[in-house]
């Protein structure tokens, strides 16, 4: 199993989910903090994506999450990948987190 190709993969799906009320995906707006990958001893590969959210109070954090989870499904050669969102405000977001692409995107640059 490649671990890495398999976070690529995960990467470009995060990369589809955007936040709706800033027109910027939330891997380069920095809300993802990392992405760990591990084989379980039945076989299937288990993938937790640390994120965060701008705002404890983000209105639309439970359809985020969601969508996170759901990753594992829209990876066809991935047949028993389940992908889990750990949820975490420490450290908090912050507008640096953000990409270049990301600041250029919303006129920051």
């Amino acid at each position: 199993m490649n671990f890495d190709a398999l976070k690529e993969k995960i990467t470009d799906k995060l990369r589809g989910i955007y936040d709706p009320e800033i027109p910027v995906n939330i891997y380069d707006l920095g809300l993802i903090y990392g992405i760990d990958c591990a084989k379980e001893s039945g076989g299937a590969t288990r993938c937790v994506v640390t994120m965060t959210l701008t705002s404890a109070t983000c209105p639309v954090s439970e359809s985020l999450i969601d969508q996170v989870r759901n990753i594992g499904y829209l990876i066809d050669d991935e047949p028993d990948l389940v992908v889990e969102a750990n949820l975490v405000f420490d450290p908090p977001w912050t507008m640096e987190k953000m990409s270049e692409e990301a600041r250029l995107q919303l006129g920051m640059l």
